[in-house]
Formats: C-alpha cells, structure tokens, sequence
C-alpha cells in the first residue's frame, strides 16, 4: 500500500515516528527502520524533538514524546483509553482483583488505566504511576514481542530471563510472583494495535496469598480475553477512521 502523502518532509517524518511506536530506538535502528539516510533521519529526528513529538531516554535513545500525549488528550480521541474503563471493572469483577492497563514509555510502563479493588487488601496502582520495565508480568508482555536488540537490551538487569519471556509469546500471557514487590502477584496479557504490534499490557494484581504461586492458571484465560476485547476496540476505531 502506498503510503506516500505527496509531501516528502512529511512521509518522512511519520516514517520516522512509526519506528519509534516500538519504543526506544538508536539513530543506527531508525536508519534501518526507516531505510532513509543518516544524515536525512538525525536532522528529521532532532527537528521532531524539538517540538517535542520526539524525546530522548537516559541513554540518549530516541522515544515518541510527550506532545503525543497532550495531543491525543485534546482530541479524546484514544480508542484504547476510551474502551478500557468499562473492560478494566469486568475484569475486576471477574477475578476480585485490581485491574490495570500499562503502556511502555521508554524504559517505564506507565499505568494510563486502572479498577481497584474497593475493599479489603490489595495492590492499588493509580493512574499515571511508572513502573520499571525490568519486573513484573506486564513488563514480560510489553517486552516478549520486540525484536531482537531490543529484548537483549531490555533483559539487561531484568528479574526476568529469556525463557521466561518464551513462555509468555508461546502462552500469550505473563505472571510474576514477586518480582516488582514482595508478596505481590499478577497476570497480564498483551493489547495488540491495528498493525499487530503491542501496544498496551492489561493486568491483575494482588496479595500472593489471594492469588497463589500459580496465578495463571487461574486467572490466564479471563485476563488474556479482556486483552483481546481491548485489541478488538482499537481494532474498529481504525477502521472507522479510515478514508
């Protein structure tokens, strides 16, 4: 499909931006991603960075920025956002149990959605909380799908392993016994976009005692489907506004 705009500087720049939709990307990565020049990809790169569509990680990578954000919030039009609420409280309900929504900026997850459960002991994870992307079950599904450098970079000091996170894309789902904080268990599963990449971790947590050492096997299957709801509602929003 020709995604050409007839506007070169602009293809360009959403090129570049594409690849960043995978998280944090050398400018070597973006070269490759986006098959343009060096020199064309660092002076786009540092132009969108400046107007803050582009920002830089701690290691100087390039990330999507934070006027992405605000600009997404002005136009309210985040399919994923909008959906996630009345899917979250299902899924609370279902497994009595906290429900959160991650999605990944830069070497953070970040929780843009969440249901708590409202009595008794639980993990309570208010929205806009970041979290490390090196532990955790929604950190295992954020992370399990990316290419090759980047889950070798994403593994170092992780309290996770490669073989765990080739369990989780065999299974579809992840669950951690505490490895983000003591005591504490979840379970996630992925939220795909249009184009098939994750974008989005939906997760349970609570006390282990609640939940056990085999979180999963319990709750896996109602998890994995509030994900594919969530995919499925991304999904419709792109076609409807398609041209």
């Amino acid at each position: 499909m020709d995604n050409s705009s007839g506007v070169g500087v602009i293809d360009k720049a959403a090129m570049v931006l594409d690849a960043l939709e995978a998280g944090p990307t050398t400018l070597a990565q973006l070269v490759s991603s986006t098959g343009l020049a060096r020199p064309t990809v660092h002076r786009l790169a540092l132009a969108l960075v400046h107007h803050r569509l582009v920002g830089r990680d701690m290691q100087g990578r390039f990330v999507l920025g934070s006027r992405l954000v605000e600009l997404a919030s002005a136009a309210g039009e985040d399919r994923l956002i909008a959906s996630a609420g009345p899917v979250l409280l299902n899924l609370r309900d279902a497994t009595g149990e906290s429900a959160q929504l991650f999605r990944r900026q830069g070497d953070w997850r970040v929780c843009v959605a969440s249901a708590e459960r409202p009595v008794g002991l639980r993990d309570t994870i208010p929205v806009g909380t970041q979290l490390s992307m090196r532990a955790g079950s929604a950190a295992q599904c954020l992370l399990a799908w990316e290419d090759h450098d980047r889950l070798l970079m994403g593994l170092q000091n992780a309290r996770f392993t490669p073989t765990v996170l080739a369990g989780v894309r065999r299974r579809g789902w992840a669950q951690s016994l505490g490895e983000r904080e003591a005591g504490v268990a979840s379970v996630s599963a992925p939220v795909r976009g249009p184009s098939g990449r994750v974008i989005a971790a939906v997760s349970i947590s609570g006390p282990m005692e609640r939940l056990t050492r085999q979180p999963g096997r319990i709750h896996a299957e109602v998890v994995a489907n509030a994900a594919r709801q969530l995919t499925m509602a991304v999904s419709k929003g792109a076609e409807s506004t398609a041209p």
